[in-house]
């Protein structure tokens, strides 16, 4: 019978239990995406992000037409309405929209719209029109639907310039849903560096670092914010003004995080694995990387998850109150501005429909965040 040498014994114990300890760790994302299948309203939530998300990247192929094209003859048009029978009731495999006529309201003699069912257009797939950048790289001129000049589709009608409403929101949610994720990366990383430098380490850095988050989180988030935004130049480019809407929100947002992860590294600095390392040899970087921030990372992306709404709140609030993005770029915010007037909510209520894809947005990452929540969650079954 052959023996193995007692080195050799130990070198395959050790190299068992390392794959064990891996194994678990992988187990630990497996369970939790098992359990989050199984929350019907993340999933949900999780396909709708992914939809907007997706619309998003390619919102200058899915939108019809460009931030730049307007139209005088069709302002503060209503929405379209698609039809697959035309007038004399003969049904059409692509759907019909037809041309507006303008008038004059006999009471108000307000500009009102109406049908013109002597002139249809058939909305077709995949049609030429106006030039963009597809993801900013490839010129081209291919919509994914539009219909032939002097035709127009206007899903969700028109803003007060003869603006198409659904190209605006398509194009605006790139600004709308991006910034949060970017904002949120950032205070994301610079949370868990100061977070965890203060909990680990303790004394001086942790009161300094405790008393900074302090000051940061006293002052009230608007003033904070219109304070932020009068330090921006004006008439700054669009981009430039997009990269200081995501530092205003990162430096805003980091704080909660810090927090959260200051705790947890108070909490998890004592354990005894902790400490054998420490005997061990092993430098403190090393094991904040690979013993401490491992022990509750999932608790960290939920909670990162769950400050995403806050974000996209936060840039809808101050684009509509002029102090984040403004025209010519768009935003939702910058849309729901047209809609601040009673007359324009009361005659236009179309122009409200942007507030409807934030509402949405919003709801289904706070879904998506009580899924994982849950899922995290391990006395939770």
């Amino acid at each position: 019978m052959k023996t193995i040498p007692i080195a050799e014994k130990q070198l395959l114990g050790l190299l068992k239990r390392k794959k064990n300890n891996d194994a678990n760790y992988s187990s630990q994302w497996s369970l939790i995406y098992r359990k989050l299948k199984q929350h019907k309203l993340a999933r949900i939530s999780l396909f709708i992000l992914a939809l907007f998300y997706i619309t998003a990247i390619f919102a200058q192929f899915v939108a019809p037409y460009g931030l730049e094209s307007y139209d005088s003859k069709y302002v503060n048009a209503p929405p379209a309405k698609l039809s697959f029978k035309d007038a004399e009731g003969k049904f059409h495999l692509l759907p019909l929209v037809y041309d507006l006529k303008s008038g004059r309201d006999k009471v108000t003699l307000r500009k009102i719209f109406e049908p013109d069912e002597k002139v249809r257009f058939s909305v077709k797939f995949f049609v030429e029109g106006e030039k963009y950048k597809l993801l900013g790289l490839f010129s081209t001129n291919i919509h994914l639907f539009g219909v032939d000049e002097p035709g127009r589709v206007f899903i969700f009608g028109t803003d007060g310039m003869g603006r198409d409403l659904f190209s605006r929101i398509l194009i605006g949610s790139q600004i709308s849903l991006s910034i949060p994720l970017l904002g949120v990366s950032i205070s994301f990383a610079l949370g868990l560096l100061l977070g965890g430098i203060s909990g680990y380490f303790g004394g001086w850095i942790d009161t300094v670092i405790q008393r900074l988050i302090e000051i940061i989180r006293s002052f009230p988030t608007l003033p904070l914010w219109m304070a932020l935004s009068a330090a921006i130049p004006p008439r700054v480019p669009v981009v430039t003004m997009y990269i200081y809407i995501v530092i205003i929100f990162a430096f805003i947002e980091w704080t909660s995080l810090a927090r959260i992860a200051r705790g947890k590294f108070i909490s998890l600095k004592n354990e005894e694995y902790v400490l054998a390392a420490k005997i061990a040899g092993v430098s403190d970087a090393k094991i904040i990387m690979k013993h401490l921030i491992p022990g509750f990372i999932s608790y960290l992306v939920v909670a990162t998850t769950l400050a995403i709404p806050g974000m996209i709140l936060g840039e809808t609030a101050m684009s509509f109150l002029g102090l984040g993005i403004r025209s010519p770029a768009t935003s939702w915010g910058v849309l729901l501005q047209e809609a601040q007037h009673i007359d324009n909510v009361a005659l236009y209520p179309w122009k409200l429909i942007p507030l409807g894809f934030v509402v949405i947005a919003v709801l289904a990452f706070n879904f998506l965040g009580d899924g994982l929540r849950d899922a995290a969650d391990p006395y939770k079954r």
